[in-house]
């Protein structure tokens, strides 16, 4: 109760504060590569109910559905602003409404595209018993997921096989030991990881 208490605070907060950051980025969006200037894809939530995440597009338009799920720092989908927007996290902002109509909270596990998940369908059906986060553990370790995929061959493969088992450790170990004074310890590492 207090933890979605503090979710609709801070994710209507944020939206006030940072209203100014989501028109101009929409703005050069729209600029640089036209409309839409949202992206929605598809992700599992808790219980395996599916919901729309929301994010800025950072892909040329309809290029997601002319390659792989999972895209490098080097793929040539990414338009110059969408790199800056992915570098800084800043495409994630618009997740903030995804928070406060409450399919996800600030901090838990990523929300993953079924696809995947249905891989490692018994580790999801325990991540998935708390609602997906903005931040966790795992989104912090690999804060430069792009840029460990660039220059690889079968990137869904690698990501599929050597990379999303790792990311489901550092989630489980969140739902195994989550509590507000780990959420708040989350956020802080999600700040200075930010950054670095």
């Amino acid at each position: 109760m207090i933890k979605r208490f503090l979710d609709i605070f801070l994710s209507v907060l944020f939206i006030v504060l940072l209203s100014p950051l989501f028109f101009i980025i929409s703005f050069v969006i729209w600029i640089d590569s036209g409309s839409p200037i949202f992206y929605l894809q598809e992700r599992i939530g808790k219980d395996w109910k599916t919901f729309n995440i929301i994010k800025f597009r950072t892909m040329k338009n309809g290029s997601d559905k002319n390659g792989p799920a999972v895209s490098s720092d080097s793929d040539e989908r990414v338009t110059k602003f969408g790199a800056f927007l992915r570098m800084w996290k800043l495409d994630e902002i618009p997740q903030l409404f995804n928070v406060l109509k409450g399919d996800m909270s600030f901090v838990g596990p990523r929300p993953e595209v079924k696809k995947f998940a249905e891989f490692y369908r018994d580790e999801y059906n325990l991540l998935l018993q708390v609602k997906p986060g903005i931040s966790d553990f795992a989104s912090i370790n690999f804060r430069h997921e792009g840029k460990i995929l660039n220059n690889v061959q079968n990137i869904e493969d690698v990501y599929i096989k050597e990379i999303l088992p790792q990311k489901i450790e550092l989630s489980k170990e969140y739902v195994s030991n989550h509590s507000l004074i780990m959420d708040l310890k989350i956020l802080f590492l999600t700040i200075i990881t930010l950054l670095k």
